[in-house]
């Protein structure tokens, strides 16, 4: 049994392994969760003396097998119950992180099992992510971003990267949803600006926009 921090810990030091390519030091992990350097170092001797993970001081963290193991049991829970609030309560998708977050530390794998059955098993969970399965695999689809994408070129709208509320509000009112067919008209030189075209309206959005959205490209 571990605690409500010490499993969110796991989870984002998972979540930063899975973004970057560098080493996870205490900054990073200070700057991802919004608290001291000093609490980040506490938190992660604690770890290592439960055999969760690897630390040296000076040379960065990275998660064992076991840690793993618990990131991934808490990142399957909140976002089964992300796709519980959305498909079966009728929540928006940016209503349901801070809730999902609460739900993620039931314990009951029972109850997981069964939400996951209830659910129909799905891979992906309302923003895109992938959701593990029971033995903590990930089912991955490879994506691009659509700043990456050229003139005249297409794709599915199937991850968004920021799963904030205000940029998840921002996207509802322009109605870009997963699963939109999105194509590029045109990108602008000085400023990587997109002009894309989505259910035949065309529209403008910053390259801090598309950098965010993952597509499955058509051509």
């Amino acid at each position: 049994m571990f605690t409500k921090s010490e499993e969110n810990y796991l989870k984002e030091i998972y979540v930063l392994e899975q973004e970057n390519k560098t080493e996870i030091n205490t900054n990073l992990i200070a700057e991802k969760i919004e608290t001291k350097a000093s609490s980040v170092t506490d938190m992660l001797k604690k770890l290592a003396k439960k055999k969760l993970l690897i630390y040296q001081k000076y040379k960065g963290v990275k998660l064992n097998n076991k840690g793993k193991r618990i990131a991934l049991s808490v990142i399957r829970k909140h976002r089964l119950w992300e796709t519980f609030l959305v498909e079966k309560l009728n929540f928006k998708w940016d209503e349901v992180h801070e809730i999902a977050e609460q739900l993620e530390h039931i314990q009951s794998k029972k109850l997981t099992n069964r939400l996951d059955k209830y659910l129909n098993y799905p891979t992906t969970d309302p923003h895109g992510d992938p959701i593990p399965n029971e033995k903590g695999e990930i089912k991955i689809t490879k994506t691009e971003s659509l700043s990456n994408l050229k003139n005249n070129q297409e794709g599915i709208f199937v991850e968004v990267k920021n799963a904030s509320d205000t940029f998840l509000k921002y996207l509802t009112n322009k109605k870009i949803a997963i699963g939109s067919k999105i194509k590029v008209k045109h990108k602008e030189a000085f400023d990587k600006s997109l002009t894309i075209e989505i259910n035949k309206k065309t529209f403008n959005i910053s390259e801090n926009v598309s950098k965010n959205l993952y597509l499955k490209k058509i051509k």
